[in-house]
């Protein structure tokens, strides 16, 4: 059943044709409405934007980068940030549980031994596997959200993975909305792919081989021990 309820608000989401407003556009010509807004509701408008942003999240809808950007915007790097790991948080693990509680043992019963040869696997090193999957902006948010609850990674190593491996990305993106009024005042557009940029995706991809090491020092050692 919030499975199904995560489903039907994405589907809902796209038939009234709400994505037609997570633009840039509708966010510059609204700008002032919101700062006005976060100026007269102090920590609720906060609040207000981390539940926003945790729906989103736990439904799946497109625009978690121009969200992100919205955060620094109009709370600066700090609190953007801040406010943005929570709710990216918060979403995510409501979706991890959802797939959990709903597809888990459907999968397991019809895969069989090759799901559990991977969760395994998986589990074995469930924190570093998770801090890659955060780290590297290839994998849709949303099928990292997925997968893990498909493969028994436990709750506990998810919200905290996945806290702490999405620090970098939405830092570059809180940055990027910090200073959006100066772009858009220039009458351009923030880079929606800045973090794919070989400045922000190396070190990125650098933070990601760190979180490896001690599985493949796990996988030589062994291999020599069976040696």
């Amino acid at each position: 059943a919030p499975l199904l309820v995560l489903m039907a608000g994405l589907i809902a989401f796209f038939a009234l044709g709400l994505h037609r407003y997570v633009t840039i556009a509708t966010l510059s010509e609204n700008r002032q409405v919101l700062l006005d807004w976060v100026e007269r509701g102090g920590a609720m408008a906060g609040l207000v934007f981390v539940l926003v942003y945790a729906v989103a999240t736990a439904f799946s809808i497109p625009g978690g980068a121009l969200m992100t950007i919205t955060g620094g915007f109009l709370f600066g790097i700090v609190f953007g940030t801040l406010y943005v790991l929570v709710g990216a948080t918060l979403g995510a693990t409501a979706l991890f549980l959802a797939a959990r509680t709903a597809l888990r043992k459907p999968l397991q019963a019809r895969v069989g031994p090759a799901i559990k040869k991977m969760e395994a696997g998986f589990q074995e090193n469930a924190v570093n596997y998770m801090l890659v999957l955060r780290l590297v902006p290839i994998v849709p948010f949303w099928l990292v959200n997925l997968v893990p609850a498909l493969v028994g990674v436990p709750l506990s190593i998810y919200v905290v993975t996945t806290f702490f491996g999405i620090i970098p990305g939405t830092l570059v993106y809180s940055s990027l909305g910090n200073g959006l009024g100066t772009i858009l005042d220039a009458g351009g557009e923030p880079d929606l792919g800045i973090v794919f940029e070989p400045k922000i995706l190396l070190p990125l991809i650098g933070l990601a081989l760190l979180a490896l090491v001690p599985v493949i020092y796990k996988k030589v050692k062994a291999r020599k021990d069976g040696v």
